[in-house]
């Protein structure tokens, strides 16, 4: 595999990527990019070099880079977006078509997580069979009582298709990090160098012993995709909560970048949220902890 610890992946060979054919996009695509946040672009220092970095991951080295003016979602893409978006064009989700998806074991319930294999040398991550957007734990669950949470279980090739239809696309890595930063100049979080300054908590991690003990004030998962107090350029969750699918590859391999960490992440094992932290994972790969927010 050549996804992370942070989320298992699929084979890329596996099968051919879903396809979308979209029509012209109606209203409720349209109000998708007018909700844009325009942001002026310029020069700013992308990368880190914190101690507890990882350097297999290319963080560093810290650089200059220049990006043009561009806009970005406040958020990332919610379950009610992405299920208007499927309703208006069929689209059928790779999750779907392969059959599974990964699930956190923690979240399954005791008889599905008994009949889920467990992925090789993560065996916090189980093969479920039926997970996808529509039921993020599998058979039985439903998003329908999370319409405002983040959209997971999407793959980039999902992502990809979500965008033709909206007229956005994927930000690039560059400015996925420019816009997380809000501004701040080589600071760990998009608020500062706290993770919970006065006490405050400002995203959604493992809180507690991952992976077996979540002591935070509700169970792991995902919150509304607008929890939590928005950066200085009014962007909400761009660390934790879920990983962001981002436009560029991770190398020249079959890897696409992903940013921003998810609830999953911890610092005993995976401390990728971090502004600088990156991952990756196949383009085909979804799981519960994967979703992606849109640019123009």
């Amino acid at each position: 595999m050549s996804s992370s610890c942070c989320t298992p992946g699929r084979s890329t060979l596996t099968i051919a990527p879903a396809v979308s054919t979209a029509p012209p996009r109606p209203q409720a695509a349209l109000r998708i990019a007018k909700q844009l946040i325009a942001l002026p672009g310029g020069r700013f220092l992308m990368g880190g070099d914190d101690p507890d970095g990882i350097p297999a991951d290319g963080e560093g080295p810290v650089r200059e880079v220049e990006v043009a003016p561009f806009r970005i979602a406040p958020t990332t893409v919610t379950n009610a977006q992405f299920a208007t978006f499927v309703k208006a064009t069929g689209h059928v989700t790779e999750a779907e078509s392969f059959g599974f998806s990964f699930v956190f074991f923690g979240l399954l319930s005791g008889e599905l997580e008994a009949a889920s294999p467990p992925v090789e040398d993560v065996p916090w991550w189980r093969v479920v069979e039926g997970a996808t957007w529509r039921h993020p734990e599998g058979p039985g669950s439903s998003f329908t009582a999370r319409q405002h949470h983040p959209v997971v279980h999407v793959s980039w090739n999902d992502a990809q298709a979500f965008c033709e239809w909206s007229g956005t696309r994927l930000p690039t890595e560059a400015e996925w990090e420019y816009a997380a930063r809000g501004g701040l100049v080589r600071r760990r979080y998009p608020w500062g160098d706290e993770l919970a300054p006065r006490g405050r908590t400002m995203l959604n991690i493992w809180q507690g012993a991952f992976p077996t003990a979540h002591t935070g004030p509700a169970g792991p998962g995902t919150v509304p995709a607008k929890s939590h107090r928005p950066n200085a350029y009014g962007l909400y969750n761009t660390v934790g909560n879920v990983w962001e699918w981002c436009a560029d590859w991770f190398s020249p391999d079959t890897s696409r970048v992903m940013r921003g960490g998810s609830y999953l992440c911890h610092d005993s094992y995976c401390n990728r949220y971090r502004v600088a932290a990156r991952s990756r994972n196949t383009p085909d790969s979804s799981t519960g902890n994967i979703g992606f927010r849109v640019a123009a």
